[in-house]
């Protein structure tokens, strides 16, 4: 509140919080009446407190990202979580791919229908991840920021949500075997410097480096000495086995050890800089460089 109208600031809301109410209703973490009731009363608090105590600030809530919400039926679901919620006037809109690694890409024109025709063979259905053989056309964030904001407007109408798009790990769209892995991605490159310039300004405000390339995602099982990544340091109490997945940084000998979430992970640092696409004039087909 200190700051409102002395610089222009922009609030993320909650990633994750809300996507998985809309997916995971089944696993007993997300689905249990304590944690829907906390994320229902929480973040209409959190949008109206933060919007009233700074009139100014921009506000964005997290939604996911193509590969994550871009079925039709998760989309629905979400869009119907949030017009629930009566959030919409301290909103500006929406963020997506937050901590991801979903490419940017090209939004399709009108005519354009990636799964049924015409136009499958255009620039806007590259589709790295396989998500348009699933019914997904989400396949890069521009066209599941257009799925987006039409979902919420047929939820709200008259309301026009806005996007940003986390591009701080997004340079190179085709270096997972799974693009359901998640966690310090090998092979993976910075994208697109933060930017108001965006392929559709009318849909898209900004792309942020949202996650700050080269903090970890989580560990691996072995923590690495602060000193050195390649010696072993103990067993990580927080390890997640999507951290040990084929395609993160730490699962081939020689990778050394992944830090706990949130620290610098320099190893990992270095390969994003080896395959920045900072222009985004690779529009994510990059091909990986690997340490």
């Amino acid at each position: 509140a200190d700051y409102n109208g002395k610089v222009p600031i922009v609030l993320i809301i909650e990633p994750d919080s809300l996507p998985n109410l809309a997916t995971n209703e089944a696993d007993s973490h997300c689905g249990n009446t304590a944690t829907e009731t906390a994320y229902k009363t929480g973040i209409p608090y959190a949008a109206k407190t933060l919007k009233t105590s700074c009139p100014e600030c921009s506000l964005y809530m997290d939604a996911a990202h193509g590969g994550w919400l871009g079925w039709e039926d998760n989309l629905e679901t979400f869009a119907s979580l949030v017009a629930d919620m009566n959030i919409e006037s301290y909103l500006r809109g929406f963020s997506t791919n937050v901590a991801n690694y979903q490419s940017i890409g090209v939004q399709n024109d009108a005519g354009v229908d990636c799964i049924e025709g015409p136009g499958t063979d255009d620039t806007s259905c590259y589709d790295p991840c396989n998500l348009l053989s699933q019914w997904n056309r989400g396949n890069n964030e521009m066209n599941y920021a257009t799925m987006l904001q039409t979902a919420i407007m047929s939820a709200i109408p008259g309301y026009t949500p806005k996007m940003v798009i986390d591009s701080g790990r997004n340079g190179v769209a085709d270096m997972r075997s799974d693009c359901s892995n998640w966690c310090n991605i090998r092979g993976a490159g910075v994208g697109q410097i933060p930017t108001m310039v965006t392929g559709n300004t009318s849909l898209v405000d900004a792309y942020y480096w949202l996650k700050t390339p080269g903090e970890s995602d989580g560990c691996t099982e072995t923590l690495p000495s602060p000193s050195d990544w390649t010696a072993a340091n103990g067993t990580c109490a927080r390890y997640d086995s999507m951290c040990g997945s084929s395609d993160s940084i730490g699962s081939e000998s020689l990778e050394g050890y992944a830090p706990e979430a949130g620290q610098w992970f320099d190893y990992q640092i270095k390969q994003l800089a080896d395959n920045a696409d900072l222009d985004g004039t690779a529009n994510g087909k990059k091909k990986p460089v690997q340490a």
